[in-house]
Protein backbone atom coordinates (compact mmCIF):
# COMPACT_ATOMS: atom_id res chain seq x y z
CA UNK A 1 0.00 0.00 0.00
CA UNK A 2 1.25 3.10 -0.72
CA UNK A 3 1.95 6.03 1.68
CA UNK A 4 0.25 9.30 1.57
CA UNK A 5 1.97 12.09 0.98
CA UNK A 6 1.95 15.24 3.49
CA UNK A 7 0.91 18.49 2.30
CA UNK A 8 3.43 21.50 2.50
CA UNK A 9 2.91 23.53 5.38
CA UNK A 10 5.90 26.24 5.08
CA UNK A 11 5.04 29.78 4.20
CA UNK A 12 7.17 32.15 1.95
CA UNK A 13 7.97 35.36 4.07
CA UNK A 14 5.12 38.33 4.60
CA UNK A 15 8.09 40.33 3.39
CA UNK A 16 7.97 38.85 -0.19
CA UNK A 17 4.37 41.24 -0.32
CA UNK A 18 6.70 44.25 -0.19
CA UNK A 19 9.06 43.43 -2.49
CA UNK A 20 7.09 41.52 -5.06
CA UNK A 21 4.75 45.24 -4.98
CA UNK A 22 7.87 46.69 -5.53
CA UNK A 23 9.08 44.96 -8.48
CA UNK A 24 5.63 45.40 -10.32
CA UNK A 25 5.34 48.97 -9.83
CA UNK A 26 8.83 49.22 -11.16
CA UNK A 27 7.38 46.95 -14.11
CA UNK A 28 3.78 48.82 -14.74
CA UNK A 29 5.38 52.14 -14.48
CA UNK A 30 7.64 51.31 -17.35
CA UNK A 31 4.43 49.95 -19.09
CA UNK A 32 2.05 53.14 -18.28
CA UNK A 33 5.59 55.80 -19.25
CA UNK A 34 5.77 54.37 -22.72
CA UNK A 35 1.80 54.53 -23.39
CA UNK A 36 2.30 58.32 -22.31
CA UNK A 37 4.82 58.87 -24.20
CA UNK A 38 3.32 56.89 -27.08
CA UNK A 39 0.29 58.93 -26.61
CA UNK A 40 1.52 62.30 -26.13
CA UNK A 41 3.83 61.72 -29.69
CA UNK A 42 0.33 60.52 -30.94
CA UNK A 43 -1.46 63.92 -30.00
CA UNK A 44 1.39 66.37 -30.93
CA UNK A 45 1.89 65.26 -34.31
CA UNK A 46 -1.90 64.58 -35.10
CA UNK A 47 -1.78 60.63 -35.45
CA UNK A 48 -4.63 59.04 -36.52
CA UNK A 49 -7.79 59.19 -34.30
CA UNK A 50 -8.69 55.79 -33.86
CA UNK A 51 -4.87 55.13 -32.79
CA UNK A 52 -5.15 57.87 -29.87
CA UNK A 53 -8.42 56.16 -28.88
CA UNK A 54 -6.59 52.65 -28.87
CA UNK A 55 -4.00 53.95 -26.78
CA UNK A 56 -6.28 55.22 -24.25
CA UNK A 57 -8.13 52.08 -24.33
CA UNK A 58 -4.43 50.28 -23.60
CA UNK A 59 -3.94 53.02 -20.83
CA UNK A 60 -6.99 52.40 -19.05
CA UNK A 61 -6.24 48.44 -19.20
CA UNK A 62 -2.78 48.63 -18.19
CA UNK A 63 -3.88 51.02 -15.24
CA UNK A 64 -6.05 48.36 -13.81
CA UNK A 65 -3.50 45.94 -14.56
CA UNK A 66 -1.15 47.64 -12.46
CA UNK A 67 -3.80 47.75 -9.56
CA UNK A 68 -4.10 44.10 -9.96
CA UNK A 69 -0.08 43.35 -9.78
CA UNK A 70 0.87 45.81 -7.33
CA UNK A 71 -1.71 45.72 -4.70
CA UNK A 72 -3.77 42.22 -4.87
CA UNK A 73 -1.64 39.84 -6.74
CA UNK A 74 1.53 40.20 -4.26
CA UNK A 75 -1.05 39.56 -1.43
CA UNK A 76 -2.60 36.41 -2.89
CA UNK A 77 0.62 35.05 -4.00
CA UNK A 78 1.99 34.69 -0.81
CA UNK A 79 -1.17 33.65 0.78
CA UNK A 80 -1.41 30.52 -1.64
CA UNK A 81 2.73 29.66 -1.53
CA UNK A 82 3.51 26.59 0.05
CA UNK A 83 6.47 24.44 0.60
CA UNK A 84 8.55 21.44 2.93
CA UNK A 85 10.44 18.30 2.45
CA UNK A 86 10.65 14.93 4.19
CA UNK A 87 12.69 12.49 4.02
CA UNK A 88 11.78 11.18 0.62
CA UNK A 89 10.17 14.37 -1.59
CA UNK A 90 10.45 17.99 -2.07
CA UNK A 91 7.04 19.58 -1.53
CA UNK A 92 5.98 22.84 -3.77
CA UNK A 93 2.21 24.52 -3.81
CA UNK A 94 1.88 27.08 -5.38
CA UNK A 95 -0.62 29.14 -7.68
CA UNK A 96 -3.82 31.49 -7.44
CA UNK A 97 -6.03 30.68 -10.11
CA UNK A 98 -4.31 27.35 -11.82
CA UNK A 99 -2.37 25.52 -8.75
CA UNK A 100 0.60 23.76 -9.52
CA UNK A 101 1.32 20.93 -6.90
CA UNK A 102 5.04 19.54 -7.39
CA UNK A 103 6.32 16.75 -5.92
CA UNK A 104 10.40 16.21 -6.02
CA UNK A 105 11.70 12.89 -5.09
CA UNK A 106 15.25 13.65 -3.00
CA UNK A 107 17.66 11.11 -5.34
CA UNK A 108 16.90 13.14 -8.26
CA UNK A 109 17.98 16.29 -6.69
CA UNK A 110 21.39 17.72 -7.78
CA UNK A 111 21.72 21.46 -6.85
CA UNK A 112 20.33 23.47 -4.44
CA UNK A 113 21.06 26.74 -4.81
CA UNK A 114 20.61 30.39 -2.81
CA UNK A 115 20.25 33.61 -4.49
CA UNK A 116 19.10 37.29 -3.59
CA UNK A 117 18.88 40.18 -6.02
CA UNK A 118 19.14 43.74 -4.99
CA UNK A 119 15.15 43.81 -3.85
CA UNK A 120 15.27 40.42 -2.32
CA UNK A 121 18.35 41.84 -0.27
CA UNK A 122 16.89 45.13 0.39
CA UNK A 123 14.31 43.21 2.52
CA UNK A 124 16.77 40.19 3.75
CA UNK A 125 15.15 37.33 1.92
CA UNK A 126 17.12 34.76 -0.30
CA UNK A 127 15.54 32.77 -3.01
CA UNK A 128 16.04 29.17 -3.21
CA UNK A 129 16.89 26.85 -6.22
CA UNK A 130 16.19 22.94 -6.61
CA UNK A 131 18.05 21.82 -9.64
CA UNK A 132 17.31 17.77 -11.09
CA UNK A 133 18.12 16.61 -14.52
CA UNK A 134 15.49 18.15 -15.99
CA UNK A 135 14.24 20.86 -14.34
CA UNK A 136 14.86 23.65 -11.94
CA UNK A 137 12.69 24.38 -9.21
CA UNK A 138 12.37 27.69 -7.30
CA UNK A 139 11.27 28.87 -3.49
CA UNK A 140 10.83 32.42 -3.21
CA UNK A 141 11.02 35.15 -0.44
CA UNK A 142 12.78 32.91 2.46
CA UNK A 143 14.30 34.84 5.45
CA UNK A 144 18.16 34.14 5.74
CA UNK A 145 17.74 31.60 8.22
CA UNK A 146 14.99 29.95 7.23
CA UNK A 147 16.34 29.51 3.76
CA UNK A 148 20.23 28.20 4.79
CA UNK A 149 18.48 25.91 7.29
CA UNK A 150 15.74 24.41 4.31
CA UNK A 151 18.88 24.11 1.90
CA UNK A 152 21.26 22.58 4.06
CA UNK A 153 18.19 19.98 5.13
CA UNK A 154 17.77 19.44 1.31
CA UNK A 155 21.34 19.07 0.91
CA UNK A 156 21.98 16.85 3.68
CA UNK A 157 18.68 14.41 2.54
CA UNK A 158 19.91 14.36 -1.19
CA UNK A 159 23.84 14.14 0.20
CA UNK A 160 24.92 16.95 -1.91
CA UNK A 161 27.98 17.89 -0.75
CA UNK A 162 28.84 21.90 -0.81
CA UNK A 163 32.01 23.06 -2.88
CA UNK A 164 33.51 25.81 -1.21
CA UNK A 165 34.66 28.89 -3.47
Amino acid sequence: MLDTISPPEGRISKKAVKVWRLANLIGEAAILLVIAALLAAGIHFGWWRWLIITLWVVGGASVLSAIYSIFIEPVLTQRYWRYGADDEFIKLRSGIWNVSEQTIPMTKVQVVNLKQGPLLRRYGLYSLEIETMGSSHSVPALPEEEARTFRDRIAHLAKIREEED
